[in-house]
């Protein structure tokens, strides 16, 4: 009988393959996993029966009959538990490309499938079984490794080598000739190279370096045989150079590679190519630069030098100079590697890198004089900035301050000249001045501090506003005060004082604008000398005062003294300023959509020409913009305020626009696209009904944007909206548009294609209604189509594609639809020949399963009744 432990076993897989919970998947899989350990091979064993002589059957006496009874039962039994551990490696497969079971489940999967295919195995198993246990020893060891547990893939490792030479054994002893026994020996050395190749991947994952050289030179020794496999056993060599080195085992690392480059040299058909050859050697080269450099520097360079022969990079080059530099080489010998370069291609960003590499190591001579060659290499590019910038940087280091100096004065002169740095260079730049300054400061050395600020400060227009010239501003201000050169901060605040009573008193229009004015200048001033904790205040400080500016505008059309020009140009001046707040104030998201709407109640008391209708405009948009962008962090009360008032300021903008539109050409400009986006979304969200009216229109317009569709497919289900009949038409209208495009564009075809599917094709389903397989159908086949057309679409959307398309076909397989199945699994087949680099880590067991899937469906015809004549 078969044993109670193997019966357990037996009983755990036959729940675990009828389960869905993720949780008690995990559960079953640790449970089976540690119920399998404990298995020995006598609970697999079975009653051994006398073979029989031949002749005519003796009579059997009642006990010997239960005996070959006995036996018949357990063979039925062990049969039924292979069958098992067959469905459980299968379901293990499923599962884990739906993303059910993770690595280490799997292999824990793998390994109780294929301990129960073991003690199954009978002793003269049939060639088809003994292959099978190849299969899956190989898969289960390797499965171990993956995961970093390679103590326990040698066992099944082992299973895999001796079942090789069972296998070998059956084909010789049914071979008919010489030929016969070349033929087996070809067919069983390629899964031989392979065992061989995990074995060694075993042992260098668990420090046995003897005998993973073993391993190696046995799979070398093949390469004669197996030239193909040539490219593969490099890498391996060059992943076990990669693996110890970075264990720092430094005389392990450098075999691996030379074994690697060496590999790859035995047959340059299917060698590894130049670009990887050098990558080998430029490791090696680092390995025994790190292990010793002075030990082993020629055998650093040699390694280096013939990297830089089979592929120049600039890794390589930079390599040779840092290793030149390590050992002490002399400036001239330096010279001469710097410059096997000079005659290539090598980008800016690698001269700096090299420059900074020589300047480090002292070698200023050197150093210097190479980036003074730069410029002359890079005169076009945008980024010539970064050489005076490193340029000043070992000037400040070198204490060669006056010469720095000497090379800011430069910057700033070109900056005025048409020759202004990109603004990260310039950023950097600062961050250098102030740096210098601060180094200064904290010498008490505050008029060299101020020295070095005011070339900052050179960099600033006047009337710019920004946080960074606030700071400086505030830094400069304590140099003052060290300085005792007392700031103007006191006598400012009783100024801001005075002002403010002032405009709550005076009557006469002209005085309270020019009062108004000097508060804003000087509540500017202050605003950008002070800290961020006090700038709320002053920001409330100066809404009051421009909305006080509007009160008195409205008012002033009473006043006889105060004209309609004054009026005017008092407006203008207001609106600008509200308008350069706004902008200032992006960090305050309600402050700055304020200062918008502020901006464009002071442009009405100006003239509607163009450029007013214009910032009426952009106020509007700004404003419920900032809305929509606050209202998707608040509470759903709030949200329906912000949503509310912004379409209010739409419904505004919608107006001005009309008349805008009429006054020139406005093709190219957003602002319809930002009417339509910024709706759509407030009223999505707001659950308003006449949202259907809105996107027919949309429906109706032929000029609508790809992307512009798929924002709205976005926006129709983001939270609270969600309408996904909307978000299907949007995505269909925004696929149509990209086939009619003269070329398509695959990477975006790919996203929007995506999208679709996961709208109408959920995860996790497989109860779904043949309408929606037959829709979903044609979008897979549209793929296809555009897949088979060019090689630009994403892998990784392929991979997504045949992956969906297969779990559909093993969906239906599951509840027996087959015919949908092989549809289903076919098209995911079609899809995996278009993949790349990852077709191979599929190809196996997709192979097999869909094996599986047209076996079931030719069986299930076989059943089907004939149709009547």
């Amino acid at each position: 009988m078969v044993g109670a432990r193997l019966a357990v076993v037996e009983g755990l897989v036959r729940e675990l393959l009828k389960e869905e919970a993720p949780s008690r998947i995990a559960a079953l899989t640790e449970e089976l996993f540690q119920a399998a350990g404990s298995i020995s091979e006598e609970d697999g064993s079975a009653a051994e029966v006398e073979p029989r002589p031949p002749g005519p059957a003796p009579l059997s006496s009642p006990s010997e009959e239960t005996g070959l009874s006995c036996a018949s039962h357990h063979r039925a039994a062990l049969a039924q538990v292979e069958e098992g551990a067959v469905s459980l490696w299968n379901w293990a497969v499923t599962k884990h490309t739906g993303s059910v079971v993770n690595d280490e489940q799997r292999a824990k999967l793998r390994f109780v499938a294929c301990r129960l295919v073991c003690l199954c195995e009978g002793s003269d198993p049939p060639e088809g079984t003994i292959r099978r246990q190849i299969l899956m020893s190989m898969k289960t060891g390797k499965g171990w490794i993956d995961i970093g547990k390679a103590d326990l893939a040698d066992g099944f490792l082992e299973i895999a080598m001796s079942s090789i030479e069972k296998l070998y054994a059956k084909l010789l002893k049914g071979s008919d000739g010489e030929a016969d026994i070349h033929v087996h020996k070809a067919d069983v050395e390629k899964n031989l190279f392979k065992v061989l190749s995990y074995q060694a991947e075993s042992a260098v994952a668990q420090g046995d370096f003897q005998k993973a050289v073993m391993c190696v030179q046995r799979c070398k020794d093949m390469l004669m045989k197996l030239p193909k496999e040539t490219c593969y056993l490099s890498i391996l060599c060059y992943n076990f150079g990669v693996e110890t080195y970075e264990w720092k085992r430094y005389e392990q690392s450098s075999f691996w590679l030379s074994q690697s480059y060496d590999i790859g040299k035995m047959d340059m058909k299917y060698s590894v190519g130049k670009e990887m050859q050098a990558k080998v050697l430029r490791l090696l080269a680092t390995a025994y630069f790190e292990w010793d450099c002075n030990l082993y520097l020629d055998k650093a360079l040699k390694a280096v030098s013939l990297a830089n022969q089979e592929n120049l990079h600039p890794a390589g080059v930079f390599l040779k100079v840092k290793i030149l530099l390590k050992s002490g080489a002399s400036d001239e010998d330096i010279n001469s590697a710097v410059a096997e370069f000079l005659h290539h291609e090598m980008s800016l960003d690698f001269c700096l890198n090299t420059a900074k590499l020589l300047l480090e190591h002292g070698r200023e001579s050197v150093g210097f004089d190479f980036l003074k060659s730069v410029p002359e290499r890079f005169e076009s590019s945008p980024d010539l900035g970064k050489i005076a910038l490193l340029h000043i940087e070992f000037l400040l280091q070198n204490k060669r301050e006056l010469l720095a100096k000497q090379k800011v004065e430069e910057i700033i002169i070109g900056h005025y000249t048409g020759k202004q740095l990109l603004p990260e260079a310039l950023n950097r730049l600062h961050i250098i001045l102030w740096d210098r300054a601060a180094k200064h400061y904290e010498a008490k050395s505050y008029s060299e501090a101020l020295h070095w600020y005011n070339y900052s400060v050179s960099f600033y227009t006047p009337g710019q506003i920004d946080q960074n010239l606030a700071k400086l501003q505030r830094n400069m201000a304590s140099c003052y005060l060290h300085l005792k050169q007392v700031d103007k901060n006191e006598q400012q605040v009783v100024a801001i004082k005075a002002l403010e009573y002032l405009s709550e008193h005076l009557q006469d229009c002209r005085q309270l604008f020019a009062a108004l004015k000097c508060l804003v200048r000087l509540m500017l001033s202050k605003f950008m000398a002070e800290n961020e904790d006090k700038r709320d205040e002053d920001i409330n400080s100066m809404l009051t005062y421009l909305t006080l500016a509007h009160k008195r505008l409205a008012e002033s059309f009473t006043e006889e003294k105060f004209t309609g020009d004054m009026r005017i140009l008092e407006a203008h001046w207001f609106r600008k300023v509200a308008w350069n707040l706004a902008v200032q104030f992006r960090g305050y998201p309600e402050k700055m959509r304020d200062f918008f709407l502020l901006s464009f109640k002071l442009s009405q008391f100006c003239p509607s020409d163009k450029a007013v209708l214009i910032a009426q405009k952009t106020c509007l948009l700004m404003a419920a913009a900032v809305d929509l962008e606050m209202g998707r962090q608040v509470t759903p009360s709030e949200q329906t305020e912000l949503l509310t008032q912004a379409l209010q300021h739409l419904q505004a903008c919608k107006e001005i626009w009309k008349v805008l539109k009429l006054t020139g050409d406005f093709a190219k400009d957003p602002t319809d696209t930002l009417l339509l986006l910024y709706e759509f979304e407030a009223r999505s969200k707001l659950n308003d009904p006449t949202l259907h009216n809105l996107m027919e229109s949309v429906w109706e317009q032929p000029q609508t944007e790809v992307k512009t569709l798929e924002i709205i497919a976005s926006l129709a289900m983001e939270s609270p909206a969600r309408y996904p009949v909307l978000c299907k038409k949007a995505l269909k209208s925004a696929l149509n548009l990209h086939r009619k495009q003269p070329v398509i564009d695959a990477v975006k075809f790919s996203k929007c294609l995506h999208s679709l599917i996961n709208l109408s094709l959920p995860t996790g389903l497989t109860d779904l209604d043949a309408c929606v397989l037959q829709e979903v159908w044609h979008y897979f086949e549209d793929a296809l189509s555009v897949v088979s057309s060019t090689d630009a679409y994403p892998e990784m959307e392929i991979l997504w594609l045949m992956t969906r398309a297969w779990n559909t076909g093993i969906f239906q397989y599951t509840v027996g639809k087959y015919k949908e199945a092989e549809q289903w699994c076919g098209l995911g087949m079609r899809l995996l020949n278009h993949l790349g680099s990852l077709k191979k880590s599929y190809e196996g067991h997709m192979i097999g399963l869909y094996s599986e899937v047209l076996d079931k469906l030719d069986r299930a015809k076989r059943f089907l009744p004939n149709e009547e004549e």
